[in-house]
């Protein structure tokens, strides 16, 4: 499990009930018990793949946890629909919950990070008979609209959103992909390597004009390494559509979710835990805020100094924080069913 070596993980491929197939990795720890060592369910966001996890999987699997991180849908090698209303949260956690079903687990630690985090807090809703806890990076649980919000209104609402009014436009999918370098270079930038340079690309209109500028973004420093950006050009590059659906569905999970009735609150004794840094622009503290309403087990804690993509700027305190909190749940003491 060398994180600079994808080929070192444990690959496998999977056709679910939901007649979609998964890319994953499985990672299981000496002398594995499903009695005995519980599952972490890590589910990536956008643009990211399996190995956005590639610093946390061997250090959890040393704890003593089962770690299961798959390409989530339209993602390397994982199914890719090519309509958006295949990529709603309600398909997606369907998806989710019979991974767990072919794997024989009941309940799993769901960890997830940006449209991942997202995801997993809606997977708690739908499914919430399949979490032991549920951890959340980077983007807080925010429960389901009362009425529907277009994207244009929800990034007047909030204009550190606007970048995905680009997401949303059907061009979008062959620009990023014939731009494909420029844009992993914007997205993992390190801003603290480029001094006295303006390259938010949060604000709207600002992303599409960055990307199609070679002389800013073509030699930006990045917080990845050689290796790791020719492994995300080369699994991105397998297709766009698919990532970019799940920011086209406003409308289609608004449309479940008011159908469905699901609920606004967690389930009571659900352990809950958001880790954010104070300097990722695409985090409002107010929204943070807010969610704890929503969950009575809540607890949050801020990494100061760091921004969107924590598994790799902050890689040493993600893995022991989330690590050192579920020791008290599940791992430091092994219990049968894993009950809390």
């Amino acid at each position: 499990m060398d994180p600079q070596r994808p080929e070192s993980f444990n690959h496998r491929m999977e056709l679910l009930s939901t007649g979609r197939t998964y890319h994953f990795t499985d990672q299981l720890p000496d002398n594995y018990d499903p009695k005995r060592h519980p599952t972490l369910l890590c589910i990536h966001g956008f643009p990211d793949s399996w190995y956005g996890w590639r610093y946390q999987i061997r250090p959890w699997v040393r704890r003593g946890c089962r770690v299961v991180a798959p390409d989530m849908l339209g993602y390397g090698e994982t199914s890719k629909p090519i309509a958006a209303e295949e990529y709603t949260t309600k398909k997606l956690s369907a998806d989710l919950a019979a991974l767990l079903d072919i794997l024989g687990i009941r309940k799993a630690v769901v960890i997830g990070h940006d449209w991942g985090s997202f995801t997993a807090g809606r997977f708690a809703l739908w499914h919430p008979d399949r979490l032991l806890a549920l951890v959340m990076l980077s983007v807080p649980y925010t429960p389901p609209s009362k009425e529907y919000i277009s994207l244009p209104e929800v990034a007047r609402r909030a204009p550190n959103l606007g970048y995905q009014l680009y997401f949303d436009d059907p061009k979008s999918s062959e620009e990023i992909l014939a731009h494909l370098p420029n844009f992993v270079n914007l997205l993992y930038q390190a801003p603290k390597k480029v001094p006295n340079t303006d390259l938010r690309f949060t604000p709207e209109g600002a992303l599409r004009r960055i990307i199609h500028d070679t002389t800013t973004s073509k030699d930006l420093p990045t917080i990845l390494t050689d290796r790791e950006k020719t492994f995300y050009i080369q699994e991105l590059g397998k297709g766009m559509n698919g990532p970019l659906n799940y920011y086209r569905t406003t409308l289609y999970r608004y449309e479940e979710e008011k159908a469905a009735g699901l609920p606004a609150q967690m389930r009571p004794d659900l352990p809950y835990l958001f880790i954010w840094g104070t300097k990722d622009s695409t985090v409002v503290s107010h929204v943070v805020n807010k969610a704890q309403k929503f969950i009575p087990r809540y607890q949050d804690i801020a990494i100061e100094g760091r921004g969107h993509w924590l598994m790799v700027e902050a890689k040493d305190e993600i893995t022991e924080q989330v690590i050192n909190w579920l020791d008290e749940l599940t791992c430091s003491r092994p219990r049968r069913d894993h009950k809390l």
